[in-house]
This record gives C-alpha cells, sequence and structure tokens, in this order.
C-alpha cells in the first residue's frame, strides 16, 4: 500500500470526524492546512439520527466531497468505517486512517471491540498506569488530559448525541479497498492505547503505522503537529 507520487505541491484533504463529533473537530486543523494552501473539506455525518447507518455516512460523506480530484481522505476512530467504504467511491489517492477502529471487510463497528481484543488492552492499560476504577471511566482522564479546560467547555458545548445505528452494520465491503492506505496512531491515546493500535495495524493491513504525541481528540490538541503530520505522509 505505497502512496502515490503527488506532482502538485498542495492537495485536498477531506476530514471525517469521530463519533459524536461535528465537522467543528476539524476546525483548528482545517485553518492549519488552508493556511498551507490546501484545499479541506469537512465532512458532516448524521451522528445523532438514528435512521442513519453506514450506507447513510458513506452518502454523505460522497456527497459532501463530491467531484473534487486527488483527494486525501482523513478518517479518525469510528469514521475510519466511512473512510474506508467511500476510499474507492470517490477515487481518493489517499487513505489516513487516524486513531482509527481499523475494520475489516463484513465486520461490524459493535463487533470490532471484541473482534480486536480492546477490553483486554485497556485492562492492560490500567494496570500499567496504576489508575482506580473511576479514573478510567473519566472522560477528563481518559480524552481530555491534554484539553485546557477552555478547550473542554468548547468540546462539551459542540457535542453530539451518537446513534447506535451504525454500530449495528456489517461494513458492506467484500474486500479492502485499492486505495493507498496508511494509519496514523497517537502515543498518548488512552482511549485507544498505543501498543494496541500498533498490533491491530500490523495484524489487519500488513503495514507499521506512523506515529506522533498526543491523545485521542489529537485535532484539537496539537493541530500544528497533525497538520506536519498529514502533509508528510501525504508527501510520501
Amino acid at each position: 500500500m505505497n502512496a502515490p507520487e503527488n506532482p502538485s505541491p498542495t492537495t485536498t484533504f477531506a476530514l471525517i470526524p469521530p463519533a459524536a463529533s461535528t465537522p467543528w473537530y476539524w476546525h483548528l486543523v482545517a485553518d492549519e492546512l488552508r493556511e498551507r494552501g490546501h484545499g479541506v473539506i469537512t465532512v458532516d455525518l448524521p451522528c445523532a439520527d438514528d435512521s442513519a447507518g453506514l450506507e447513510a455516512y458513506a452518502d454523505i460523506a460522497a456527497q459532501t466531497i463530491g467531484d473534487a480530484r486527488d483527494v486525501v481522505i482523513v478518517a479518525q476512530s469510528l469514521g475510519a468505517y466511512t473512510g474506508t467504504l467511500i476510499a474507492d467511491r470517490v477515487n481518493a489517492q489517499l487513505l489516513i486512517l487516524l486513531t482509527p477502529m481499523i475494520p475489516l471487510p463484513g465486520e461490524s463497528p459493535g463487533d470490532w471491540w471484541e473482534n480486536t481484543g480492546y477490553a483486554q488492552a485497556r485492562q492492560e492499560q490500567v494496570a500499567r498506569l496504576g489508575w482506580a476504577p473511576e479514573q478510567d471511566d473519566d472522560p477528563q482522564n481518559v480524552f481530555f488530559h491534554e484539553l485546557s479546560d477552555h478547550m473542554v467547555e468548547e468540546v462539551t458545548a459542540h457535542a453530539v448525541g451518537q446513534s447506535g445505528h451504525p454500530f449495528q452494520d456489517p461494513l458492506p465491503l467484500e474486500t479492502w479497498p485499492n486505495t493507498p492506505t496508511r494509519v496514523l496512531i497517537c502515543r498518548d491515546d488512552r482511549f485507544f492505547p498505543v501498543d494496541f493500535l500498533r498490533k491491530l495495524t500490523r495484524e489487519r493491513l500488513q503495514i507499521d503505522p506512523d506515529e506522533m504525541g498526543g491523545g485521542h481528540p489529537v485535532a484539537l490538541s496539537r493541530p500544528v503537529e497533525l497538520a506536519d503530520k498529514l502533509e508528510g505522509i501525504w508527501r510520501k
């Protein structure tokens, strides 16, 4: 899965958010990429719509991208399902999965947790870090540990509900897309432990992931560093 050569100094990044998130999640990264001359498309998924499953997510994402050419899809966490589903459909030049739920064809997001051994990975992390049970249940500790109090308030203000419908739907693909694929993981991610994602990337995609610092909501905690990494992966 090697990335294509890029004769152009800029490209268009299509940003697909994680669960329970709106395009606002990407606003700092989007501004950074635009300042560097790139096009940016932010996808607004119907997270709170109980009638919308993976097919609806894919339709909306593909319609949002439209006729844009040579797009680099960046899909985070649950968004990896949508990004994988549309990569060939929109003729993306590259698919970057960020702190992702790396799917298998035919696997639902609901089954992903048990299939990947996620619970054991989290238990090992809790033991390694010496957390009490209440610490493992605290979003401030698991998700927001790198964010300022002001940013946490902003996140809360922009939060949307996440329907369980997409978690029931098997990924409607028979094979992995033909689109060159890379994975970017965060070494300080407390929701998807880094060792867990390293192993999952190698098992499911037979590649080594790219890595950077930061926790799970890295687009909010380290937008400049994330933009650097996305550009670097694309240029490779």
